[in-house]
């Protein structure tokens, strides 16, 4: 089953039917063939921006509950990793949730992602590959 990793974006754009990106991220979920993996960071960031709505809230929680995403523990040894990627990129920049789903490829050997966002065109894994954006032509 293929993995890929998926930001903060596009499950944003799932739970919020005003955005822009809403109906293009619902088909390409409903057509995904593989496991979504994700961070805490990037959870963390999705109910932040969900906040106009508790229930809507409450349905991503429970569509996490239902294996919707796995979520990539992290643990306070691997930050330092995370760091050091987010220090390379301080021009962009990288913040906290691009930067442990780019640890997240480098630890799983992940070569797609699920987002809206173009840094992840810049962004390179520690091998100089890029991400495979699967939203690109949805």
């Amino acid at each position: 089953m293929q993995k890929t990793i998926i930001d903060s974006g596009p499950l944003i754009a799932l739970f919020d039917k005003s955005d822009r990106y809403h109906e293009s991220v619902l088909a390409f979920i409903k057509t995904f063939q593989g496991r979504l993996i994700t961070s805490w960071a990037v959870l963390t960031e999705v109910s932040h921006m969900l906040d106009f709505n508790l229930n809507v809230q409450i349905d991503f929680l429970k569509w996490i509950e239902l294996g919707g995403v796995s979520v990539y523990e992290i643990s306070q040894r691997e930050i330092s990793a995370i760091r050091t990627m987010m220090e390379k990129y301080n021009d962009i920049p990288m913040d906290l949730a691009d930067g442990t789903l780019m640890y997240i490829a480098n630890q799983e050997n992940i070569r797609t992602i699920v987002s809206i966002d173009s840094d992840f065109d810049i962004y390179r894994t520690l091998k100089k590959q890029s991400l495979n954006n699967l939203l690109k032509g949805h």
